[in-house]
């Protein structure tokens, strides 16, 4: 598992929990599939740049925010 994608899927369980979201109100938001989100955040999935601008949007934080040391 990359730690890339390790690090973007703790950055997205943790942005969801500051929310107060459950996995299946950020996949509403997002209009992505509740077990979608939880593969993310698990680093099972290696998520598209569409559905990154997806959880961007509904998260209501810039793109950037998900990459800021993400490589470490």
């Amino acid at each position: 598992m990359s730690s890339l994608r390790k690090n973007f899927g703790k950055k997205i369980r943790q942005l969801r929990q500051e929310k107060g979201w459950s996995q299946e109100e950020l996949g509403e938001k997002a209009k992505l599939h509740r077990t979608y989100i939880g593969m993310i955040e698990r680093a099972e999935k290696n998520i598209t740049l569409a559905n990154i601008e997806k959880l961007s949007k509904a998260l209501s934080v810039p793109l950037s925010s998900f990459f800021k040391d993400a490589d470490r």
